[in-house]
């Protein structure tokens, strides 16, 4: 494990059943709040934002949003937010997907993606990879092309690599740390 895994490992808490019975949730505000662990956490995404070429950074809501903005200004490209359904006034293109119980959508603005652009999606915590498999396919109706996903934490017991490789389509898939 490398020093930045191990700072960040020790300001991430687990919370027993949250948000319900059986669930150990991986609570992320002890590193937020630690301005050395953010800005290593800051600095290790840019830098993938960097080495894939995106020209924007997606941050996924809410944490997504918590990251992906330093993350854009570090490394010197946009931010675009993507949004639960009914969150962005204006025009917006949506992606509907499916959750472990019934469905969800989410949102962005398309005039703010452009097809020269390439799209790096940043979010906190690969779980399933739900959310991610339709970010994916919302970037590219927008008409860009996806640089890859870059999270701070994949949850690997959950699978949610195997189900959005094929959609990545050979970007990579970027986790800082893997539990």
């Amino acid at each position: 494990m490398t020093d930045i895994q191990e700072l960040l490992l020790s300001r991430i808490r687990d919370v027993a059943d949250y948000p319900e019975p059986g669930v150990m949730f991986k609570d992320i505000t002890p590193l937020l709040a630690d301005p050395a662990a953010f800005t290593a956490l800051t600095d290790a995404l840019a830098e993938i934002v960097v080495r894939t070429g995106a020209t924007k950074v997606v941050g996924l809501e809410a944490r997504g949003f918590i990251l992906g903005a330093p993350v854009a200004v570090r490394a010197g490209v946009g931010f675009i937010p993507v949004r639960k359904a009914g969150k962005l006034p204006g025009a917006t293109l949506s992606q509907a997907y499916d959750l472990e119980y019934g469905s969800a959508e989410i949102e962005v603005h398309a005039e703010d993606i452009g097809a020269e652009d390439r799209i790096l999606i940043v979010d906190d915590v690969l779980a399933t990879g739900g959310t991610a498999e339709a970010s994916i396919q919302l970037v590219r109706r927008a008409g860009a092309e996806v640089a890859g996903i870059a999270v701070l934490m994949e949850l690997g017991f959950l699978r949610g690599r195997a189900r959005i490789e094929p959609a990545l389509m050979g970007a990579p898939l970027e986790a800082l740390i893997v539990v």
